[in-house]
Protein backbone atom coordinates (compact mmCIF):
# COMPACT_ATOMS: atom_id res chain seq x y z
CA UNK A 1 0.00 0.00 0.00
CA UNK A 2 2.65 2.55 0.76
CA UNK A 3 4.47 1.85 -2.39
CA UNK A 4 1.49 2.66 -4.22
CA UNK A 5 1.05 5.65 -2.19
CA UNK A 6 4.63 6.72 -2.67
CA UNK A 7 4.43 5.94 -6.51
CA UNK A 8 1.36 8.45 -6.78
CA UNK A 9 3.18 11.25 -5.91
CA UNK A 10 6.43 9.81 -8.42
CA UNK A 11 5.41 11.96 -11.48
CA UNK A 12 6.56 15.44 -10.01
CA UNK A 13 9.09 14.14 -7.77
CA UNK A 14 10.79 12.88 -10.65
CA UNK A 15 10.63 16.05 -13.24
CA UNK A 16 12.71 18.42 -14.00
CA UNK A 17 13.04 21.39 -11.53
CA UNK A 18 10.51 19.65 -9.08
CA UNK A 19 12.90 21.24 -6.07
CA UNK A 20 11.61 24.57 -6.22
CA UNK A 21 7.71 26.04 -6.66
CA UNK A 22 6.66 26.56 -9.93
CA UNK A 23 5.57 30.32 -10.49
CA UNK A 24 1.78 30.77 -10.36
CA UNK A 25 -0.95 32.45 -11.00
CA UNK A 26 -4.12 33.65 -9.31
CA UNK A 27 -4.79 33.75 -5.25
CA UNK A 28 -4.53 30.72 -3.20
CA UNK A 29 -6.65 28.69 -0.95
CA UNK A 30 -6.10 28.45 3.00
CA UNK A 31 -4.58 25.07 4.64
CA UNK A 32 -5.18 25.59 8.21
CA UNK A 33 -2.83 23.55 10.29
CA UNK A 34 -3.29 23.22 14.07
CA UNK A 35 0.11 21.76 15.75
CA UNK A 36 0.58 22.39 19.04
CA UNK A 37 3.52 20.58 21.05
CA UNK A 38 1.50 18.96 23.99
CA UNK A 39 -0.71 16.19 21.62
CA UNK A 40 0.72 13.87 19.15
CA UNK A 41 -1.10 14.86 16.32
CA UNK A 42 -1.66 18.04 14.55
CA UNK A 43 -4.74 18.63 12.60
CA UNK A 44 -4.99 20.10 8.85
CA UNK A 45 -7.69 21.40 6.88
CA UNK A 46 -8.33 22.42 3.94
CA UNK A 47 -10.93 21.95 0.41
CA UNK A 48 -10.07 19.87 -2.57
CA UNK A 49 -10.22 21.53 -5.63
CA UNK A 50 -13.87 19.10 -6.20
CA UNK A 51 -15.34 21.44 -3.45
CA UNK A 52 -14.91 18.80 -0.49
CA UNK A 53 -13.52 19.72 2.67
CA UNK A 54 -11.21 17.56 4.39
CA UNK A 55 -9.71 17.35 7.88
CA UNK A 56 -6.93 15.00 8.60
CA UNK A 57 -5.38 14.00 11.45
CA UNK A 58 -1.62 13.07 11.49
CA UNK A 59 0.96 12.24 13.61
CA UNK A 60 3.19 14.71 14.60
CA UNK A 61 6.69 12.74 14.28
CA UNK A 62 5.59 10.97 10.86
CA UNK A 63 7.42 11.37 7.64
CA UNK A 64 5.49 14.24 6.03
CA UNK A 65 5.83 11.92 2.55
CA UNK A 66 2.94 9.82 4.93
CA UNK A 67 1.01 12.70 4.95
CA UNK A 68 1.13 13.92 1.24
CA UNK A 69 0.55 10.63 0.08
CA UNK A 70 -2.62 10.82 1.57
CA UNK A 71 -3.66 13.69 0.56
CA UNK A 72 -2.57 12.29 -3.08
CA UNK A 73 -5.09 9.47 -2.06
CA UNK A 74 -7.65 11.68 -0.92
CA UNK A 75 -7.70 13.98 -4.00
CA UNK A 76 -7.78 11.07 -6.60
CA UNK A 77 -11.04 9.61 -4.39
CA UNK A 78 -12.46 13.01 -4.68
CA UNK A 79 -11.71 13.12 -8.57
CA UNK A 80 -12.92 9.51 -9.10
CA UNK A 81 -15.87 10.42 -7.66
CA UNK A 82 -16.70 13.47 -9.62
CA UNK A 83 -15.78 11.91 -12.74
CA UNK A 84 -18.54 9.48 -11.90
CA UNK A 85 -20.92 11.44 -11.57
CA UNK A 86 -20.48 13.30 -14.61
CA UNK A 87 -20.28 9.97 -16.51
CA UNK A 88 -23.71 9.69 -14.90
CA UNK A 89 -25.25 12.80 -16.02
CA UNK A 90 -23.98 12.11 -19.99
CA UNK A 91 -25.88 8.76 -19.46
CA UNK A 92 -28.96 10.67 -18.23
CA UNK A 93 -28.24 13.22 -21.32
CA UNK A 94 -26.77 15.84 -19.55
CA UNK A 95 -23.47 17.97 -20.95
CA UNK A 96 -21.36 15.86 -22.73
CA UNK A 97 -17.42 15.80 -21.18
CA UNK A 98 -14.38 13.96 -21.05
CA UNK A 99 -14.59 11.49 -17.94
CA UNK A 100 -11.64 12.52 -15.61
CA UNK A 101 -8.38 10.11 -14.90
CA UNK A 102 -8.70 8.57 -11.41
CA UNK A 103 -4.94 8.94 -11.40
CA UNK A 104 -3.90 10.43 -8.18
CA UNK A 105 -2.22 13.81 -8.31
CA UNK A 106 1.13 15.41 -7.67
CA UNK A 107 1.42 16.80 -4.22
CA UNK A 108 4.36 18.65 -2.53
CA UNK A 109 4.73 20.77 0.02
CA UNK A 110 6.98 23.87 -0.62
CA UNK A 111 9.09 26.45 2.23
CA UNK A 112 8.48 29.78 2.52
CA UNK A 113 11.36 30.56 0.12
CA UNK A 114 10.09 28.46 -2.49
CA UNK A 115 12.54 25.06 -1.63
CA UNK A 116 10.55 21.57 -1.72
CA UNK A 117 10.03 19.95 1.77
CA UNK A 118 12.00 16.94 1.63
CA UNK A 119 9.34 14.04 2.62
CA UNK A 120 11.67 12.43 5.74
CA UNK A 121 11.03 15.73 7.52
CA UNK A 122 8.55 15.21 10.30
CA UNK A 123 5.24 16.41 9.82
CA UNK A 124 5.76 18.70 12.76
CA UNK A 125 8.55 20.32 11.68
CA UNK A 126 7.59 20.42 8.06
CA UNK A 127 3.83 22.16 8.02
CA UNK A 128 5.10 26.04 9.07
CA UNK A 129 3.41 29.07 8.69
CA UNK A 130 3.67 30.68 5.16
CA UNK A 131 4.47 27.53 3.75
CA UNK A 132 2.52 26.53 -0.12
CA UNK A 133 0.70 22.94 -0.31
CA UNK A 134 0.20 21.85 -4.24
CA UNK A 135 -2.34 19.46 -5.06
CA UNK A 136 -2.11 19.17 -9.01
CA UNK A 137 -3.23 22.61 -10.14
CA UNK A 138 -4.10 23.68 -7.11
CA UNK A 139 -2.43 25.39 -3.96
CA UNK A 140 -2.90 26.64 -0.82
CA UNK A 141 -0.89 28.77 1.59
CA UNK A 142 -0.10 27.02 5.03
CA UNK A 143 -1.49 28.86 7.74
CA UNK A 144 -0.06 27.33 11.05
CA UNK A 145 -1.91 27.56 14.45
CA UNK A 146 -3.88 30.73 13.18
CA UNK A 147 -6.06 32.63 15.60
CA UNK A 148 -9.00 31.61 16.35
CA UNK A 149 -12.56 32.25 18.68
CA UNK A 150 -13.59 29.27 20.51
CA UNK A 151 -16.00 31.02 22.70
CA UNK A 152 -17.81 34.26 22.07
CA UNK A 153 -21.03 35.18 24.66
CA UNK A 154 -22.45 37.74 25.77
CA UNK A 155 -24.33 38.27 29.25
CA UNK A 156 -27.23 37.86 29.27
CA UNK A 157 -28.65 40.87 31.45
CA UNK A 158 -27.74 44.20 29.99
CA UNK A 159 -28.19 47.57 31.85
CA UNK A 160 -27.83 51.18 30.11
CA UNK A 161 -25.01 52.34 32.19
CA UNK A 162 -23.49 49.46 33.35
CA UNK A 163 -20.64 47.80 31.16
CA UNK A 164 -21.10 44.77 28.84
CA UNK A 165 -17.99 42.61 29.28
CA UNK A 166 -17.99 40.24 26.66
CA UNK A 167 -16.70 36.53 27.44
CA UNK A 168 -13.63 35.35 25.08
CA UNK A 169 -11.93 32.18 24.50
CA UNK A 170 -9.82 31.93 21.70
CA UNK A 171 -6.59 29.61 20.46
CA UNK A 172 -3.20 30.93 19.53
CA UNK A 173 -5.02 34.56 20.14
CA UNK A 174 -5.38 36.76 23.71
CA UNK A 175 -8.61 39.12 23.87
CA UNK A 176 -6.23 42.44 23.57
CA UNK A 177 -5.27 41.09 20.48
CA UNK A 178 -8.84 40.64 18.85
CA UNK A 179 -10.37 43.52 17.12
CA UNK A 180 -14.75 44.12 18.74
CA UNK A 181 -17.34 45.70 16.62
CA UNK A 182 -20.73 46.48 18.77
CA UNK A 183 -23.77 46.94 17.11
CA UNK A 184 -26.78 48.26 17.89
CA UNK A 185 -30.56 47.25 16.44
CA UNK A 186 -31.70 49.92 14.03
CA UNK A 187 -34.99 51.02 16.19
CA UNK A 188 -38.14 50.62 13.68
CA UNK A 189 -39.41 54.14 12.82
CA UNK A 190 -42.67 55.01 13.91
CA UNK A 191 -45.32 53.01 12.79
CA UNK A 192 -43.22 51.13 10.95
CA UNK A 193 -41.13 47.89 10.86
CA UNK A 194 -37.37 47.13 10.67
CA UNK A 195 -36.39 47.15 7.69
CA UNK A 196 -34.69 44.50 5.17
CA UNK A 197 -35.32 40.85 4.78
CA UNK A 198 -37.38 40.12 8.34
CA UNK A 199 -34.15 39.97 10.18
CA UNK A 200 -33.00 43.27 12.34
CA UNK A 201 -30.88 46.10 10.91
CA UNK A 202 -27.77 46.70 12.75
CA UNK A 203 -26.27 50.26 12.98
CA UNK A 204 -22.03 50.61 13.81
CA UNK A 205 -22.37 51.43 18.03
CA UNK A 206 -18.61 51.12 19.02
CA UNK A 207 -15.38 49.33 18.43
CA UNK A 208 -13.85 48.29 22.16
CA UNK A 209 -13.44 45.63 24.46
CA UNK A 210 -15.90 46.72 26.82
CA UNK A 211 -19.41 48.67 25.76
CA UNK A 212 -21.00 50.50 27.88
CA UNK A 213 -24.52 50.91 26.30
CA UNK A 214 -26.26 54.41 27.13
CA UNK A 215 -30.24 55.31 28.32
CA UNK A 216 -30.99 55.91 24.23
CA UNK A 217 -30.46 51.74 23.56
CA UNK A 218 -33.08 50.93 26.08
CA UNK A 219 -34.77 48.25 24.08
CA UNK A 220 -32.49 47.59 21.93
CA UNK A 221 -30.49 44.00 20.94
CA UNK A 222 -26.71 44.37 20.68
CA UNK A 223 -24.50 42.62 18.36
CA UNK A 224 -20.92 41.51 18.56
CA UNK A 225 -18.41 40.97 15.87
CA UNK A 226 -15.52 39.75 16.97
CA UNK A 227 -12.62 39.34 14.75
CA UNK A 228 -9.54 36.98 16.66
CA UNK A 229 -5.68 38.20 16.35
CA UNK A 230 -2.57 37.42 17.56
CA UNK A 231 -0.76 40.51 18.47
CA UNK A 232 1.79 40.04 15.08
CA UNK A 233 -1.10 41.24 12.76
CA UNK A 234 -2.38 37.55 11.95
CA UNK A 235 -6.48 37.31 12.04
CA UNK A 236 -8.39 34.16 12.19
CA UNK A 237 -12.11 34.15 11.14
CA UNK A 238 -14.44 36.45 12.63
CA UNK A 239 -17.32 35.53 14.47
CA UNK A 240 -20.87 37.28 15.99
CA UNK A 241 -22.70 37.10 18.76
CA UNK A 242 -26.41 38.58 19.38
CA UNK A 243 -27.59 39.24 22.94
CA UNK A 244 -30.48 37.16 24.28
CA UNK A 245 -33.00 40.34 25.13
CA UNK A 246 -32.72 44.01 24.61
CA UNK A 247 -30.89 46.68 27.35
CA UNK A 248 -32.81 47.52 29.86
CA UNK A 249 -33.23 50.58 31.92
CA UNK A 250 -30.21 50.52 35.31
CA UNK A 251 -31.38 50.79 38.56
CA UNK A 252 -30.33 55.18 38.55
CA UNK A 253 -27.47 56.09 41.39
CA UNK A 254 -25.85 52.80 43.14
CA UNK A 255 -24.18 53.30 46.48
CA UNK A 256 -20.59 53.13 45.04
CA UNK A 257 -20.88 55.32 42.71
CA UNK A 258 -19.92 58.33 45.02
CA UNK A 259 -16.59 55.67 46.07
CA UNK A 260 -15.35 55.92 42.43
CA UNK A 261 -15.01 59.81 42.42
CA UNK A 262 -12.07 58.87 44.58
CA UNK A 263 -10.45 55.70 42.49
CA UNK A 264 -10.99 57.43 38.80
CA UNK A 265 -6.91 56.52 38.58
CA UNK A 266 -4.70 53.58 39.08
CA UNK A 267 -1.77 54.37 41.81
CA UNK A 268 0.85 55.53 40.65
CA UNK A 269 4.38 53.98 40.82
CA UNK A 270 5.22 52.89 44.56
CA UNK A 271 1.72 52.83 45.85
CA UNK A 272 -1.21 49.81 45.28
CA UNK A 273 -4.65 50.17 45.66
CA UNK A 274 -5.96 46.75 47.52
CA UNK A 275 -9.96 45.88 47.96
CA UNK A 276 -11.60 43.31 50.03
CA UNK A 277 -15.00 42.37 49.70
CA UNK A 278 -17.80 39.64 50.25
CA UNK A 279 -19.87 39.71 46.97
CA UNK A 280 -22.80 37.20 48.34
CA UNK A 281 -22.69 34.23 46.65
CA UNK A 282 -25.26 33.23 44.66
CA UNK A 283 -25.65 29.88 45.99
CA UNK A 284 -26.75 31.77 49.07
CA UNK A 285 -28.90 34.55 47.60
CA UNK A 286 -30.80 32.60 45.71
CA UNK A 287 -32.53 30.49 48.51
CA UNK A 288 -36.09 30.48 49.51
CA UNK A 289 -34.60 31.31 53.05
CA UNK A 290 -32.63 33.57 51.25
CA UNK A 291 -35.57 36.14 49.75
CA UNK A 292 -38.08 34.86 52.97
CA UNK A 293 -35.76 35.42 55.67
CA UNK A 294 -32.68 37.03 55.85
CA UNK A 295 -33.78 39.40 52.76
CA UNK A 296 -37.14 39.79 52.82
CA UNK A 297 -36.84 43.68 52.02
CA UNK A 298 -34.76 43.09 48.53
CA UNK A 299 -36.42 43.17 45.44
CA UNK A 300 -36.44 39.33 44.04
CA UNK A 301 -35.03 40.20 40.75
CA UNK A 302 -32.35 42.44 42.67
CA UNK A 303 -30.94 38.91 44.37
CA UNK A 304 -31.05 37.41 40.38
CA UNK A 305 -27.41 36.57 39.61
CA UNK A 306 -27.27 38.34 36.57
CA UNK A 307 -28.72 41.47 37.52
CA UNK A 308 -26.05 41.54 40.85
CA UNK A 309 -23.37 40.71 38.50
CA UNK A 310 -23.84 43.65 36.48
CA UNK A 311 -23.85 45.96 39.52
CA UNK A 312 -20.23 44.05 41.07
CA UNK A 313 -18.23 44.50 37.45
CA UNK A 314 -19.28 48.12 37.46
CA UNK A 315 -18.23 48.31 40.56
CA UNK A 316 -15.42 46.55 40.43
CA UNK A 317 -13.70 48.39 37.01
CA UNK A 318 -14.94 51.60 39.09
CA UNK A 319 -12.47 50.95 41.59
CA UNK A 320 -9.21 51.11 39.49
CA UNK A 321 -7.51 48.54 41.92
CA UNK A 322 -4.17 46.85 41.80
CA UNK A 323 -5.38 43.95 44.66
CA UNK A 324 -8.79 42.80 44.75
CA UNK A 325 -9.64 40.02 47.58
CA UNK A 326 -12.91 38.18 47.10
CA UNK A 327 -14.87 36.22 49.38
CA UNK A 328 -17.93 33.85 48.06
CA UNK A 329 -16.95 33.93 44.79
CA UNK A 330 -19.33 31.10 42.70
CA UNK A 331 -17.00 28.72 40.28
CA UNK A 332 -19.20 29.83 37.28
CA UNK A 333 -19.25 33.19 38.54
CA UNK A 334 -15.56 33.65 37.67
CA UNK A 335 -14.99 31.50 34.78
CA UNK A 336 -17.98 33.26 33.02
CA UNK A 337 -17.83 36.64 34.78
CA UNK A 338 -15.74 37.94 36.78
CA UNK A 339 -12.41 36.80 35.06
CA UNK A 340 -13.23 37.98 31.81
CA UNK A 341 -14.82 40.73 32.78
CA UNK A 342 -11.21 42.02 34.73
CA UNK A 343 -9.35 40.97 32.44
CA UNK A 344 -10.77 43.25 29.71
CA UNK A 345 -9.70 46.10 32.72
CA UNK A 346 -5.97 44.66 33.33
CA UNK A 347 -6.47 42.32 36.08
CA UNK A 348 -5.29 38.63 36.36
CA UNK A 349 -7.44 36.30 38.37
CA UNK A 350 -6.72 33.09 41.04
CA UNK A 351 -9.43 31.10 41.86
CA UNK A 352 -9.42 28.75 44.97
CA UNK A 353 -12.47 26.48 45.97
CA UNK A 354 -13.75 25.48 49.23
CA UNK A 355 -14.10 21.99 49.67
CA UNK A 356 -17.45 20.59 49.22
CA UNK A 357 -18.37 23.93 47.93
CA UNK A 358 -19.67 25.91 44.66
CA UNK A 359 -18.26 28.85 45.93
CA UNK A 360 -14.64 29.71 47.24
CA UNK A 361 -12.08 32.87 47.32
CA UNK A 362 -10.36 35.10 44.15
CA UNK A 363 -7.95 37.48 44.53
CA UNK A 364 -6.83 39.67 41.02
CA UNK A 365 -3.73 41.33 40.50
CA UNK A 366 -2.77 44.08 38.29
CA UNK A 367 -1.00 42.68 35.30
CA UNK A 368 1.17 45.89 34.02
CA UNK A 369 2.33 46.26 37.99
CA UNK A 370 2.75 42.89 39.79
CA UNK A 371 3.66 38.91 38.33
CA UNK A 372 2.81 35.90 40.01
CA UNK A 373 5.36 34.38 41.88
CA UNK A 374 3.87 31.24 43.75
CA UNK A 375 0.73 30.07 45.29
CA UNK A 376 0.60 28.57 48.50
CA UNK A 377 -3.26 27.76 48.99
CA UNK A 378 -4.22 25.66 52.01
CA UNK A 379 -7.27 24.10 53.57
CA UNK A 380 -7.44 24.55 57.18
CA UNK A 381 -8.80 21.24 57.96
CA UNK A 382 -6.38 19.56 55.82
CA UNK A 383 -3.22 21.47 56.72
CA UNK A 384 -4.12 20.51 60.40
CA UNK A 385 -4.21 17.27 59.98
CA UNK A 386 -1.16 16.67 57.34
CA UNK A 387 0.93 19.87 57.61
CA UNK A 388 4.13 19.20 60.32
CA UNK A 389 4.07 22.78 60.64
CA UNK A 390 0.89 22.89 62.41
CA UNK A 391 1.60 19.91 64.76
CA UNK A 392 1.94 21.79 67.85
CA UNK A 393 -1.09 23.07 67.45
CA UNK A 394 -2.92 19.81 66.44
CA UNK A 395 -1.71 17.98 69.79
CA UNK A 396 -3.21 20.69 72.04
CA UNK A 397 -6.43 20.83 69.76
CA UNK A 398 -6.62 17.07 70.38
CA UNK A 399 -7.39 17.75 73.97
CA UNK A 400 -10.84 19.21 73.17
CA UNK A 401 -12.21 16.16 70.75
CA UNK A 402 -15.39 18.40 70.04
CA UNK A 403 -13.72 21.34 68.76
CA UNK A 404 -11.47 19.29 67.15
CA UNK A 405 -14.10 17.77 65.20
CA UNK A 406 -15.79 20.77 64.37
CA UNK A 407 -12.78 22.26 62.89
CA UNK A 408 -11.90 19.33 60.95
CA UNK A 409 -15.49 19.73 59.57
CA UNK A 410 -15.07 23.12 58.01
CA UNK A 411 -14.26 24.01 54.54
CA UNK A 412 -12.86 27.14 54.87
CA UNK A 413 -9.43 27.53 53.18
CA UNK A 414 -6.34 30.03 52.94
CA UNK A 415 -5.40 31.59 49.26
CA UNK A 416 -2.14 32.93 49.43
CA UNK A 417 -0.20 34.51 46.41
CA UNK A 418 3.23 35.39 46.18
CA UNK A 419 3.65 38.61 43.61
CA UNK A 420 6.46 40.37 42.41
CA UNK A 421 6.49 43.54 41.16
CA UNK A 422 7.08 43.98 37.25
CA UNK A 423 9.37 47.17 37.04
CA UNK A 424 11.31 46.46 40.85
CA UNK A 425 12.10 42.43 40.86
CA UNK A 426 13.22 43.54 44.22
CA UNK A 427 9.65 44.30 45.17
CA UNK A 428 7.83 41.29 46.55
CA UNK A 429 4.33 41.20 48.15
CA UNK A 430 2.86 38.41 50.39
CA UNK A 431 -1.30 38.57 49.52
CA UNK A 432 -3.27 36.62 51.60
CA UNK A 433 -7.53 35.71 51.40
CA UNK A 434 -9.74 33.73 53.80
CA UNK A 435 -13.38 33.56 54.78
CA UNK A 436 -13.73 32.26 58.89
CA UNK A 437 -15.79 30.05 59.67
CA UNK A 438 -19.86 32.14 60.11
CA UNK A 439 -21.51 31.14 63.28
CA UNK A 440 -22.17 33.63 65.87
CA UNK A 441 -21.20 31.06 68.42
CA UNK A 442 -17.57 29.67 66.48
CA UNK A 443 -15.07 32.28 68.13
CA UNK A 444 -14.02 29.32 69.43
CA UNK A 445 -13.20 27.88 65.77
CA UNK A 446 -12.43 31.33 64.27
CA UNK A 447 -8.91 31.41 66.96
CA UNK A 448 -8.19 27.95 65.49
CA UNK A 449 -8.32 28.64 61.97
CA UNK A 450 -6.63 32.15 62.39
CA UNK A 451 -3.73 30.49 64.24
CA UNK A 452 -3.16 28.18 61.30
CA UNK A 453 -3.57 31.08 58.40
CA UNK A 454 -0.88 33.18 60.35
CA UNK A 455 1.17 29.72 60.63
CA UNK A 456 0.81 29.19 56.90
CA UNK A 457 1.67 33.02 55.92
CA UNK A 458 4.72 32.62 58.61
CA UNK A 459 6.37 29.88 56.58
CA UNK A 460 5.21 31.57 52.90
CA UNK A 461 7.10 35.41 53.92
CA UNK A 462 9.20 34.42 56.63
CA UNK A 463 10.83 30.81 55.16
CA UNK A 464 10.02 30.73 51.54
CA UNK A 465 10.91 34.05 50.84
CA UNK A 466 12.36 35.88 54.09
CA UNK A 467 11.54 39.29 55.33
CA UNK A 468 8.77 40.19 52.34
CA UNK A 469 5.66 42.45 53.42
CA UNK A 470 1.90 40.90 53.57
CA UNK A 471 -1.74 41.91 53.16
CA UNK A 472 -4.21 39.90 54.68
CA UNK A 473 -8.01 40.31 53.41
CA UNK A 474 -10.65 38.56 53.95
CA UNK A 475 -14.28 38.11 55.69
CA UNK A 476 -12.84 37.61 59.28
CA UNK A 477 -16.49 36.99 60.35
CA UNK A 478 -15.02 38.94 63.62
CA UNK A 479 -15.92 42.41 65.23
CA UNK A 480 -13.33 44.11 66.48
CA UNK A 481 -14.12 43.21 70.04
CA UNK A 482 -14.07 39.36 69.48
CA UNK A 483 -10.88 36.91 70.04
CA UNK A 484 -9.85 36.72 66.43
CA UNK A 485 -9.50 40.54 65.74
CA UNK A 486 -7.20 40.69 69.47
CA UNK A 487 -5.52 37.98 68.15
CA UNK A 488 -4.23 39.74 64.70
CA UNK A 489 -4.31 43.07 65.91
CA UNK A 490 -1.76 42.25 69.08
CA UNK A 491 -0.05 39.24 68.11
CA UNK A 492 -1.61 37.16 71.02
CA UNK A 493 -4.50 35.52 72.57
CA UNK A 494 -4.97 34.61 76.24
CA UNK A 495 -5.74 30.89 76.94
CA UNK A 496 -8.45 32.80 79.27
CA UNK A 497 -9.93 34.87 76.90
CA UNK A 498 -14.13 34.48 76.89
CA UNK A 499 -13.79 33.44 72.69
CA UNK A 500 -12.71 29.55 73.99
CA UNK A 501 -16.16 29.24 75.58
CA UNK A 502 -17.71 31.25 73.08
CA UNK A 503 -20.40 27.81 72.36
CA UNK A 504 -20.37 26.68 76.39
CA UNK A 505 -18.95 24.90 78.44
CA UNK A 506 -18.90 21.53 76.82
CA UNK A 507 -16.81 23.31 73.60
CA UNK A 508 -13.97 25.47 76.33
CA UNK A 509 -10.63 24.80 74.73
CA UNK A 510 -7.84 26.95 76.56
CA UNK A 511 -4.61 27.72 74.53
CA UNK A 512 -2.45 30.76 74.54
CA UNK A 513 -1.64 31.43 71.08
CA UNK A 514 0.98 34.34 68.85
CA UNK A 515 2.07 35.01 65.79
CA UNK A 516 5.08 37.01 64.92
CA UNK A 517 3.65 40.38 62.58
CA UNK A 518 2.79 43.04 63.48
CA UNK A 519 -0.22 43.92 61.60
CA UNK A 520 -2.52 46.95 61.39
CA UNK A 521 -6.16 47.23 59.78
CA UNK A 522 -5.65 49.63 57.34
CA UNK A 523 -9.60 50.85 56.99
CA UNK A 524 -9.76 50.64 60.55
CA UNK A 525 -12.71 49.83 62.44
CA UNK A 526 -16.05 50.86 60.72
CA UNK A 527 -19.59 50.78 62.27
CA UNK A 528 -20.41 48.09 59.83
CA UNK A 529 -19.36 46.23 56.58
CA UNK A 530 -22.32 43.80 56.53
CA UNK A 531 -25.90 45.46 56.96
CA UNK A 532 -28.74 43.14 56.54
CA UNK A 533 -32.08 43.39 58.32
CA UNK A 534 -31.34 41.82 61.38
CA UNK A 535 -27.21 42.67 61.97
CA UNK A 536 -24.95 45.27 61.00
CA UNK A 537 -21.26 44.80 62.10
CA UNK A 538 -17.80 44.82 60.86
CA UNK A 539 -16.86 41.77 60.06
CA UNK A 540 -13.77 42.50 57.17
CA UNK A 541 -11.01 43.85 57.42
CA UNK A 542 -7.45 44.38 55.07
CA UNK A 543 -4.37 43.55 57.36
CA UNK A 544 -0.93 45.07 56.22
CA UNK A 545 2.73 44.89 57.51
CA UNK A 546 2.77 47.52 59.59
CA UNK A 547 6.45 47.67 59.31
CA UNK A 548 6.84 47.48 55.47
CA UNK A 549 3.46 49.60 54.84
CA UNK A 550 1.67 52.67 55.48
CA UNK A 551 -1.94 53.90 54.35
CA UNK A 552 -1.94 56.75 51.99
CA UNK A 553 -6.00 56.70 51.87
CA UNK A 554 -9.24 54.52 52.72
CA UNK A 555 -12.05 55.25 50.21
CA UNK A 556 -14.37 56.48 52.53
CA UNK A 557 -17.41 53.96 52.61
CA UNK A 558 -21.26 54.77 51.21
CA UNK A 559 -22.81 56.84 54.12
CA UNK A 560 -25.53 54.96 56.37
CA UNK A 561 -28.38 57.48 54.20
CA UNK A 562 -27.46 55.68 50.93
CA UNK A 563 -26.82 52.20 52.91
CA UNK A 564 -30.45 52.54 53.94
CA UNK A 565 -32.31 53.51 51.21
CA UNK A 566 -33.52 50.52 50.61
CA UNK A 567 -34.01 49.18 54.14
CA UNK A 568 -30.64 47.49 54.37
CA UNK A 569 -28.44 45.49 52.15
CA UNK A 570 -28.06 43.60 49.45
CA UNK A 571 -30.94 46.14 47.37
CA UNK A 572 -31.48 47.30 43.76
CA UNK A 573 -28.74 49.71 44.11
CA UNK A 574 -25.80 47.24 46.01
CA UNK A 575 -24.91 43.98 44.57
CA UNK A 576 -23.78 42.53 48.21
CA UNK A 577 -25.20 42.06 51.63
CA UNK A 578 -21.49 43.42 52.76
CA UNK A 579 -19.52 46.63 51.72
CA UNK A 580 -16.35 46.64 49.71
CA UNK A 581 -13.21 47.69 52.04
CA UNK A 582 -10.74 50.15 49.34
CA UNK A 583 -7.44 51.57 50.88
CA UNK A 584 -4.48 53.02 48.90
CA UNK A 585 -1.26 51.67 50.16
CA UNK A 586 2.68 52.90 49.92
CA UNK A 587 5.67 51.09 50.63
CA UNK A 588 7.74 52.64 53.28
Amino acid sequence: MWRRLRSALGRLRGSPGAGRLPAGRGAMERAVVRCVPSEPKLSLRFVLPDGSARHMQRDQAEPLGRALARIATNAAKGHAKAAKKSKKARAEGGPAGEAAAAAAPAVRLFSRDGEAVAEEVPNAAAWQDGAVLQIGEARYRVERNPPALTELQLPRSLLAGFPVCPKVSAEFSAPQHCLFRWYREQRPAAGGEAAGDGGPAWVEAAAERVFTPSNALVGLRLKLRCTPGDGAQRYGPPREVESGGPVEAGPGACTFDSRHLYTKKVCGEGSLRAVSYNILADAYAQTEFSRTVLYPYCAPYALELDYRQNLLKKELAGYSADLICLQEVDKAVFVDSLAPALDAFGLEGLFRIKEKQHEGLATFYRRDKFGLLSQHDVAFSEALRSDSLHRELCDKLAKYPLVQEKVLQRSSVLQVSVLQSTTDPSRKICVANTHLYWHPKGGNIRLIQIAVALSHIKHVACDLYPSIPIIFCGDFNSTPSSGTYTFINSGGIAEDHEDWVSNGEEERCNMPLSHPFKLLSACGEPAYTNYVGGFHGCLDYIFIDRNALEVEQVIPLPSHEEVTTHQALPSVSHPSDHIALICDLKWK
